[in-house]
């Protein structure tokens, strides 16, 4: 690594400022620009480069749509505000005895509600490995498993097709301190 100050000028390398070779002054100074070209790429040229590519995708009539889609539902997921994708889930799809992971999206349906005569959850079950895709089922109440995982450790166990199994972490109930 101290090779790399060859690329210095004369004048500024270490031995003829400080009269004598240092060692290891090689990855420091690597390490150093390393540091500044990742600041500089994630804040300028990285939001350059975000902002340049949104405005191309707003230009291609079906990757417009596609895009434009993708990033609402990942706006949504990931927000910190509302109530949707706030619990992970656990319901009986595509069939009794065989389970699937689901993300709350809502328990206020209305006219669901009322025709249904039952106390119903809407709930977004997600494809494998592409979780921006899946299906919106409504589901008794009572046949919903609430988990304690987090969202986005559900999503990695959905996109990295079950390989990723979030540790269960067993939350404690207050009237179990």
């Amino acid at each position: 690594m101290d090779q790399t100050l060859v690329l210095l000028p004369a004048e500024l390398r270490p031995e003829s400022l400080i009269g004598f070779k240092l060692p290891g002054i090689g990855l420091i100074l690597t390490l150093v620009v390393l540091i500044f070209t990742g600041v500089f790429a994630a804040n300028y040229v990285g939001k350059t480069l975000v902002t340049f590519g949104e405005k191309l995708f707003a230009k291609i009539p079906i990757v417009r749509s596609v895009y434009t889609a993708a990033k609402n539902f990942a706006e949504i997921v990931f927000s910190d505000t509302g109530q949707s994708f706030k619990k992970v889930l656990l319901i009986q799809y595509p069939r009794k005895g065989v389970y699937s992971l689901a993300f709350q999206t809502s328990t206020s349906l209305g006219e669901v509600q009322k025709k249904t005569g039952s106390n119903v959850v809407c709930v977004f079950v997600p494809t494998t490995p592409n979780p921006t895709s899946g299906f919106i089922i409504i589901v008794p109440k009572e046949d919903v498993i609430e988990l304690d995982m987090e969202i986005d450790e559900a999503f990695k166990m959905i996109v990295s097709l079950g390989v990723v199994v979030p540790e269960w972490k067993k939350k404690e109930l207050i009237s179990d301190k």
